[in-house]
């Protein structure tokens, strides 16, 4: 098959997709501790015997002076020194009673009459988790200031480590090359790379200049599902965001019609014979079923060492 490059109408433009990045975090003993007295409905500040200087939720070490703070249980009341409304939340800063610089945090309730100056009050979750939304916010009451105290919690109570997930969602463009790649194999089941007019090798996955003589290149040939075996290391570890179940074997094959290596997966065979994998063996592609193809390089399950 030869083509030209112009993108017809259906070819894949993007890949929606997520990152998950699953971890431990190491609280710290300020951390620990407000994450520990939240989960009893307590707020938990600090205090800089050298400056004077209380923060609420506790730190460390005073942003003032950089000295090492004690730990004391703050108030749950304060005053609202600014407010700003949300289409989720109205949400405030909070002078609390006895702190030096205001906590962020949302209203509860009613956004009338939250303004600079009023008075507030914690509002707490009926179940907490260990979390700062155990702390749910702050609603308009009547209070007289309070003040806060030393608290009697220990780096052994707090909580030194929690599970922690961030997922990064995203959308990748393929651009003409790639999204013509995919496109073929998933509706013809069959693998496709762009030559280059100039020294003429064949690259796959396609792209839009030559890696060697950086000549741009104009079309599109259809280069076989068999190759060589051009290198290979066998997976025994385990890590985050693997798709197989270690071991298993990953391996560069160079296909017949292409100079460049393809990295995928190769199968077929038990494990323990991996051994008896050799650099320029042939192999050819194991495609999935065709109801099964979603239009990436993942519609061919493995390489097949051929015998």
């Amino acid at each position: 098959m030869t083509t030209g490059l112009n993108t017809p109408p259906g070819v894949s433009q993007k890949l929606a997709a997520t990152i998950g990045l699953p971890y431990t975090l190491t609280t710290g003993k300020a951390v620990g501790s407000t994450i520990t007295a939240l989960a009893s409905k307590r707020l938990t500040g600090s205090y800089c015997s050298d400056c004077q200087r209380t923060n609420v939720p506790a730190q460390d070490y005073c942003v003032g002076c950089g000295g090492e703070m004690s730990l004391i249980e703050a108030a749950d009341t304060g005053t609202i020194t600014a407010a700003t409304t949300t289409p989720e939340h109205t949400l405030l800063l909070v002078q609390i009673d006895g702190a030096s610089s205001p906590l962020l945090h949302r209203l509860v309730g009613p956004a009338e009459g939250a303004v600079p100056g009023v008075r507030v009050r914690a509002v707490w979750a009926d179940e907490t988790k260990a979390l700062f939304l155990d702390l749910e916010g702050f609603e308009v009451a009547d209070s007289e200031a309070a003040a806060s105290s030393p608290v009697d919690t220990t780096v052994d109570d707090a909580m030194k480590e929690m599970p922690y997930r961030l997922d990064l969602d995203y959308q990748h463009s393929y651009g003409p090359y790639y999204g013509r790649l995919f496109d073929e194999l998933a509706h013809h089941r069959r693998l496709v790379g762009s030559p280059c007019p100039q020294c003429h090798q064949v690259m796959v996955p396609p792209r839009e200049r030559c890696d060697v003589c950086f000549a741009r290149t104009t079309r599109l040939v259809e280069v076989q599902d068999t190759g060589t075996l051009q290198a290979f290391s066998i997976v025994h570890l385990e890590f985050v965001g693997q798709t197989r179940t270690p071991p298993y074997v990953y391996a560069e094959v160079v296909l017949d019609g292409s100079s460049t290596r393809l990295i995928h997966v190769l199968g077929g065979f038990e494990i323990e014979k991996a051994r008896d994998l050799t650099i320029g063996m042939p192999v050819r592609a194991v495609w999935k079923d065709a109801s099964q193809a979603q239009g990436t390089l993942a519609d061919i399950e493995y390489f097949e060492p051929v015998v």
